[in-house]
């Protein structure tokens, strides 16, 4: 069974992984994200930078920082959950989804923005493989991470009080 600390760099690369076919979608592939896209993005710069951080001090305060990781894992798979949803139609995106809009400004300057800002809708899925959404396999890939996690610092938790 692998060390802590050692599935913990294991997340940091899987981050890296993640972040580099978002990013890969995106510039080579031309998909622009949506607002939740982007926002899917963050809790695998924190998973990162808590795995090696993890794989650096490890101990106890690698123990308290892996907590923090499957953490910032389930804020990522409940982003991506609420984009699922968006993508079927079970509720509203939020008020950033459909694109940015100002009140107090007039109608021909609001004409000139929207013709200049690219809108990518959340409620549209970009691309899928089986049904699923980039959305649904980033929610598949952080609660499988979770799972991993979860376990591996139970049974270390059991190893330590060997």
């Amino acid at each position: 069974m692998f060390e802590l600390r050692n599935l913990a760099l294991l997340t940091a690369v899987l981050g890296v992984a993640v972040l580099a076919t978002a990013f890969g979608f995106q510039h080579l592939g031309g998909l622009d994200p949506c607002v939740l896209c982007v926002y899917q993005r963050w809790p695998w710069v924190a998973v990162i930078a808590l795995g090696l951080l993890t794989y650096l001090v490890g101990g106890s305060i690698g123990r308290g920082l892996v907590v923090l990781t499957i953490l910032a894992l389930l804020v990522g798979a409940g982003i991506a959950g609420f984009h699922v949803g968006v993508e079927l139609h079970w509720w509203a995106g939020t008020a950033e989804c459909g694109g940015q809009s100002s009140a107090e400004m007039s109608v021909e300057a609001l004409k000139q923005l929207l013709l200049a800002t690219p809108v990518t809708r959340c409620d549209e899925v970009a691309w899928s493989l089986g049904g699923i959404s980039m959305a649904g396999y980033n929610g598949i890939v952080s609660m499988a991470a979770t799972l991993v996690l979860a376990i591996a610092l139970t049974a270390s938790k059991g190893r330590a009080r060997r």
